[in-house]
């Protein structure tokens, strides 16, 4: 058997394994507005033993001719799939398998994190990373930069697929003989006429033998599709604001108009960091993904359907049917949604039956005045339970917060991170009770291991809800031996050290059970009503209390407003009180003083130093019927009897004085002097 030729045949294949290496039987190839293509091929060689390695990730270009050799399509991919088939005494055949660049998308897989990026800046970094640049933008919408993104355990194709799902942008492919180009779009203006294919004759007459070109079969079809999108988002910035968006259907028909699809969360506000600062951008935002989902599901209200020889015919392209009547399209324009292609080489290599109409294709179009939206299949990562993550923040900080009190995070399987304050966004951090400016508040700082739970599951909703100890972060006791014990132990910030705490500890181990209360600095504690404090009462130990202060202690009690301000103290048995060093001093602005002993004496005993008693009045002392009274007029002493002994010498004196005895008086010494 001669050497096989594709040379002046209607299909053609080109492949690594070399010009006409491998021959094209037949194909079949389909392709979808924002789905990859599949080409899928039958193949003859005369060798037997083909390499997959050689073919696979390899380009391929398949070529289709017409048969009066006047047009040329092109198909172009990359081989996913090459496999061996029966073989006989001529050739062996081959199956070939071949995909866009955009399919090795689905087998790299990542966890990253995008900040402060528009949807087509994502594509095209993720386009970037892979090295891919076959691509063409032509997006003319304007695209709102997400604050966080995440891609989390899902491919990259998935990523990519329900980042423009979510955002109404589209893509298809242009094929050319040596390669092949994504075109990203979101308008009609994308569509361009179908190559070699702007107009499409209407010949439902072909069959075989003929030679024409055009559409064999056009079927239009309608159906219902709901006519309002309403969605509802929330932000905890607003927590009051109704953050409601909606959009009403162009295409009413069947009452249709009753239908809504209501939906939460609308994703509208909860792009934005500071919503509050930035309502013009979520209501424009609420507005344009409400109008996506209404086209959404108006692309798939009204479908024209068919079969054609139009081997230009390709999804993303627009062309113009032309028929005698005029009434099927009006001479409005189509726009291909999916094509597919199957042709069989006429005449085969093995025989010399010839089929004219070997080509042919399956398509399905909309009116160009209807924009296309791709449905959303690409589903979001939902994430289960939750995940721990290291609390980070700049270098030289050890607590880092905004005003809510939210924290930065660096998930363990973030490997682009750095560790500092842009490894996240912003984490509302769970506490027990949350009020207006009341409530519990704890801030994991910086180095600490916490648990993330994530809301929805939706990856770009982390929440902080709580803190663990790990290897590097220890509990503060050593545990099992203390495991009785529980309560809060801080750390003074910043430079603190293990002797740096405040602290309220509880010990529950039996009979040894304690409340420990540890301020590193000051304690200050208000009670605006009563304050009772019991040390033993009900137990069997004693009940003591031991007060220890280093420096100075200040009491006060009562103010100028207070009914009352009093201080009683009742003391069963003893008290001492001991002054080291200093002075002891009592100032009673206002009032009486009165110690009272019920039985007992009192003694006050200065072994240096003076005793000094000052009244403004008078000072009197009694005993019985004996007193001494001091007064601004003077000294008066009484008693039974008064007894002045100087043993060695008694000095009275005064400008005047008088001795008087009314019965009696006795003046006696050993000698006696009257001057």
């Amino acid at each position: 058997m001669s050497k096989l030729s594709q040379k002046d045949r209607c299909l053609g294949i080109t492949t690594a394994a070399g010009e006409d290496v491998l021959v094209i039987e037949s194909f079949t190839m389909t392709e979808k507005m924002s789905e990859l293509f599949t080409l899928q091929a039958d193949l003859y060689s005369e060798e037997r033993e083909i390499k997959p390695e050689a073919i696979i990730g390899k380009p391929v270009t398949l070529r289709v001719t017409s048969h009066d050799k006047d047009t040329e399509r092109f198909f172009h991919g990359i081989c996913k799939r090459f496999s061996q088939g029966p073989e006989d005494d001529r050739v062996r055949s081959y199956q070939l398998e071949a995909v866009p660049w955009l399919w090795m998308l689905t087998q790299t897989s990542d966890c990253r994190i995008f900040q402060d990026k528009s949807v087509p800046e994502i594509i095209k970094k993720v386009f970037s990373d892979l090295g891919f640049s076959d691509f063409k933008d032509e997006l003319t919408g304007s695209y709102t930069k997400w604050d966080y993104c995440v891609q989390y355990r899902e491919t990259d194709f998935n990523f990519i697929s329900r980042l423009m799902e979510h955002e109404g942008i589209f893509y298809f492919f242009k094929h050319e003989k040596d390669k092949h180009t994504l075109v990203l779009a979101d308008s009609p203006d994308a569509h361009k006429p179908c190559p070699v294919a702007a107009e499409a004759q209407y010949i439902p007459e072909i069959g075989e033998g003929k030679k024409s070109h055009g559409v064999v079969d056009w079927q239009l079809s309608q159906e219902m599709r709901p006519g309002k999108f309403v969605s509802r988002d929330f932000n905890f910035q607003m927590p009051d604001k109704t953050l409601d968006a909606n959009a009403t259907t162009q295409v009413k028909v069947g009452g249709n108009d009753k239908l809504e699809i209501y939906d939460f969360p609308g994703y509208h506000a909860q792009q934005f960091n500071k919503p509050d600062q930035r309502m013009g951008d979520v209501e424009q935002l609420g507005k344009s993904l409400a109008k996506i989902r209404m086209e959404e599901e108006e692309a798939a209200h009204q479908l024209a359907s068919g079969t054609s020889t139009m081997r230009g015919f390709s999804p993303g392209f627009q062309f113009t049917l032309k028929d005698k009547e005029g009434r099927r399209t009006k001479g409005n324009p189509y726009v291909l949604t999916a094509v597919q292609h199957s042709a069989v080489q006429s005449p085969s290599y093995f025989s010399d039956e010839s089929n004219e109409n070997a080509y042919q294709n399956s398509f399905v179009c909309i009116p160009k005045k209807v924009k296309f939206r791709p449905s959303r299949t690409a589903a979001k990562p939902v994430i289960h339970g939750m995940h721990t993550a290291v609390v980070v923040g700049p270098s030289g900080e050890e607590i880092y917060t905004d005003k809510y009190g939210r924290i930065k995070v660096q998930f363990p399987w973030d490997r682009e991170g750095k560790k500092d304050e842009s490894s996240s966004c912003w984490l509302r951090v769970s506490q027990p009770w949350s009020g207006k400016q009341w409530g519990a508040f704890c801030w994991p700082r910086i180095g600490h291991e916490v648990l993330v739970g994530f809301m929805e599951g939706d990856p770009d909703q982390p929440l902080c809800v709580g803190s663990v100890y790990n290897h590097d972060n220890m509990p503060p006791y050593t545990m099992p031996d203390n495991q009785t014990r529980s309560g809060f132990k801080s750390r003074s910030s910043k430079d603190g050290s293990t002797d740096n705490f405040n602290e309220l500890r509880f010990e529950d181990k039996k009979d040894k059970e304690e409340i420990y209360f540890h301020a590193e600095k000051d304690f200050n504690r208000v009670v605006e009503n009563n304050d009772t404090l019991k040390v033993g009462f009900e137990k069997k130990d004693d009940g003591d209390q031991k007060i220890e202060i280093f420096n100075t202690q200040t009491v006060k009690i009562g103010t100028p407003q207070a009914k009352e301000g009093s201080q009683k103290i009742e003391i069963y048995k003893d008290r001492d009180a001991k002054l080291k060093m200093g002075n002891d001093s009592l100032k009673i602005e206002m009032g009486n003083r009165e110690t009272k002993l019920s039985l007992g004496n009192d003694t006050t005993k200065l072994d240096l130093g003076k005793s000094e008693t000052e009244a403004m009045q008078s000072i009197e002392f009694k005993v019985g019927q004996s007193s001494i009274k001091i007064d601004q007029m003077g000294v008066t002493i009484k008693g039974m009897m008064i007894k002045i002994e100087g043993q060695v010498m008694t000095d009275v004196k005064g400008l005047m004085t008088t001795v008087q005895g009314s019965a009696m008086a006795t003046i006696k010494g050993g000698i006696l002097m009257i001057n």
